[in-house]
């Protein structure tokens, strides 16, 4: 198929069960303590990817993963190599409670796959105030295609622009079909992001 990366989540570390059914407050981080041997392993994974298959590795931040905060994120990125590619996701970065921005800031030149997905700020809140899942979340809501929530696509369109990336863009929504049906919500969400990159 031709691609250039592999998108990679870690979910090793995730309350059994169904984990993204337990509430927020129950995700599992990962101890200090093995932060340096999962950022080893992460290198060799993506040495191997690269030398074996010609693909760069995506590493996935996620909601109830090992990487979700921005310190989580930088704790993990500080310690990989520069073959380690980071997935920049918008809506996951701010359901995380934090501004995307501060990836770009940090780890633009590992930047090779990227996520387009809006966050509902109403819903977001009432999902943490309510200590609901991830699952729960997404099914109320809190994640919209771009341009549908509080999310600034500015930012992304600077970085395209400023930094030659040349990977994909895809566009996320993860919202039940049956309230929002994916071709206009995604044909709102191409207008959107047009009008961005033509701001």
């Amino acid at each position: 198929m031709e691609c250039k990366v592999m998108v990679y989540g870690e979910v090793a570390v995730m309350t059994p069960g169904s984990p993204l059914d337990a509430p927020m407050s129950e995700r599992l981080t990962m101890p200090k303590t093995e932060v340096v041997a999962y950022a080893a392993r992460l290198t060799e994974f993506a040495k191997r990817l690269a030398g074996e298959y010609n693909l760069k590795l995506a590493y996935h931040h996620h909601l109830m993963m090992v990487a979700e905060t921005f310190d989580e994120i930088s704790d993990i990125f500080g310690r990989t190599g520069p073959e380690t590619g980071l997935l920049l996701d918008t809506g996951h970065a701010v359901a995380g409670g934090f501004d995307y921005v501060r990836l770009i800031e940090r780890f633009d030149d590992r930047i090779v796959h990227i996520h387009l997905k809006d966050v509902r700020g109403p819903v977001i809140r009432d999902v943490r105030a309510g200590d609901l899942s991830f699952n729960a979340g997404v099914r109320n809501g809190m994640f919209t295609v771009p341009g549908d929530g509080i999310v600034d696509f500015g930012p992304i369109a600077r970085f395209v622009r400023g930094n030659g990336y040349r990977g994909w863009l895809v566009v996320e929504a993860e919202q039940d079909p049956a309230f929002a049906p994916p071709r206009p919500a995604v044909a709102r969400a191409f207008d959107h992001i047009r009008d961005v990159f033509a701001g």
